[in-house]
């Protein structure tokens, strides 16, 4: 093996560095190389005209049940607590509607998981979706879509979830005007946790799971049999809420559940540290998902045994803390209560795991501003240290986005928990093309069926998300957003690095 010399926080190849077509010709024949020696997964890369080996010593420390636990905790933990009201009012006040939007946004989450699983099985690197975009249609269009999960997607959802659990924390604590100081206090907490220890991070996303599907359980179960003793549920499927009119009809109803089913492509993001991720990542994908639907439906069942569909409308966003006060009384309410607060926070936690790394997926390419500092991992704790801070940091500018809603600052709602979901949907439509182009080997059910019903599926949520207000703004801020990403694509490198 050639010798090797650590050089500006990279390893180069003595022997290898020559004419550039001799290090093009060894590139070609050496594009990585698994080191017993050294311990690593080496990849060789180009970067600025010197060749360079990349240390991708992530270290493969999860399993199946941590990705199963990452797919449905992500999944499982706000959304389902926080849409519940906003998914009866956009289907005017119908129960049977909000549950076919339930039912149409949760196939669409399975078909189109059960898609990545087969893509999965195919493309095992350092970012999930970002690899696979790469792996279709070139670096540069992988890099976009990067950019895109590093400085919108991922922060976003960081943010509104930050607030969600906030305002739950505000509720139980009996707290006034201290949303916005525990959101931040949340925030920080748990991107220290990844930071300082990842692998507590994922220990934690088991916990947190098994802790939330206790009330999701228990309301499930309570709440059905009681309102299907009680006549409630059968006098909510026949008569819908008086107190709205209209709603925003079933396209829209569909998108608000996609935020609740949102979260389990960011399973992929830890697939290159997961053991045997070409098995492991598709099964926990489609068990994952399957498991989420069929839980939210038999706990919205169990939220219309409890309360009418006026007094979901009524209690808004602390509709499921009244469904649970009433079935377990004052004591058992707060017990729970901290349960659905976990719940949020292992959502969070899950959301960190992926912001965590989205600079490190950009700097593994070469590209970006500053790929030698985003790169590196802490040889104490194996995190990516720059690429978290700056997911810090991002996540807390969106913080700023989310509150300037409530305080006026737009003019309307720029609905941030929605439409970063919507455009992620732009991107999965592009991979089922390449899926139905290229799979030959896949049989028809897996190679047109399911991504064309997938792609159906998309089209019908950014149908939703067109017809949502601010959507033309937040479109012209993401393309500008985008537009710094191709600016900053060959950012500055150090000063001992040039172009040649």
């Amino acid at each position: 093996m050639h010798e090797k010399r650590e050089r500006a926080g990279l390893l180069t190849l003595d022997g290898v560095k020559g004419t550039r077509a001799a290090e093009d010709a060894f590139l070609r024949q050496n594009r990585e190389l698994r080191s017993p020696e050294y311990g690593f997964h080496l990849k060789f890369s180009r970067f600025y005209g010197e060749t360079h080996i990349i240390m991708d010593n992530l270290q493969k420390k999860y399993g199946f049940w941590t990705a199963t636990a990452m797919v449905v905790g992500i999944v499982i933990g706000s959304g389902v607590f926080f849409k519940a009201d906003n998914v009866l009012e956009a289907s005017g006040g119908s129960l049977p509607t909000a549950l076919l939007a339930w039912l149409i946004g949760g196939a669409i989450m399975v078909v189109t998981a059960y898609v990545f699983s087969r893509i999965a099985t195919r493309v095992e690197r350092i970012n999930g979706v970002v690899d696979y975009f790469e792996q279709a249609y070139g670096q540069k269009a992988g890099y976009y879509v990067a950019w895109f999960m590093t400085f919108i997607y991922y922060p976003t959802l960081v943010a509104v979830l930050a607030w969600v659990s906030a305002n739950y924390t505000q509720g139980l604590l009996g707290l006034d005007n201290a949303v916005w100081p525990i959101s931040f206090v949340y925030l920080t907490a748990f991107f220290l946790l990844n930071f300082f220890s990842p692998v507590l991070a994922g220990r934690w996303q088991v916990t947190s799971t098994a802790v939330k599907l206790i009330p999701l359980i228990l309301v499930a179960a309570v709440g059905t049999v009681t309102g299907l003793s009680n006549g409630l549920t059968m006098e909510n499927f026949a008569t819908a809420a008086k107190t709205v009119s209209g709603g925003g009809g079933l396209a829209m109803a569909t998108l608000s559940t996609a935020f609740a089913y949102e979260g389990w492509i960011i399973a992929t993001v830890i697939n290159a540290e997961l053991k045997d991720a070409k098995r492991t990542l598709p099964r926990a994908l489609v068990v994952g998902t399957i498991a989420v639907v069929v839980i939210y439906m038999l706990y919205y069942l169990g939220i219309s045994g409890v309360l009418t569909n006026d007094q979901v409308l009524a209690e808004g966003d602390a509709a499921p803390v009244r469904v649970i006060s009433l079935i377990f009384g004052r004591l058992g309410g707060t017990l729970l209560t901290v349960f659905v607060i976990i719940s949020c926070l292992g959502t969070l936690n899950g959301l960190i795991m992926g912001s965590a790394r989205g600079m490190f997926s950009i700097a593994s390419r070469d590209l970006g501003p500053r790929p030698d500092l985003f790169r590196r991992i802490n040889p104490v704790n194996n995190c990516t240290t720059h690429s978290a801070m700056m997911g810090y940091v991002l996540s807390c500018l969106w913080l700023m986005v989310w509150y300037g809603n409530f305080a006026g600052w737009w003019g309307d709602f720029m609905d941030i928990s929605e439409l970063p979901i919507a455009f992620l949907y732009v991107i999965y439509i592009s991979l089922y093309l390449w899926v139905m182009k290229t799979f030959t080997d896949l049989g028809s059910f897996s190679r047109y069926v399911c991504p064309g019903l997938a792609g159906a599926g998309s089209v019908y949520i950014i149908w939703g998300a067109v017809q949502k207000a601010m959507f033309l703004h937040f479109l012209i801020l993401s393309l500008l957003i985008l537009g710094a990403g191709v600016f900053l694509m060959h950012g500055r490198r150090p000063r001992n690095t040039k172009r040649r």
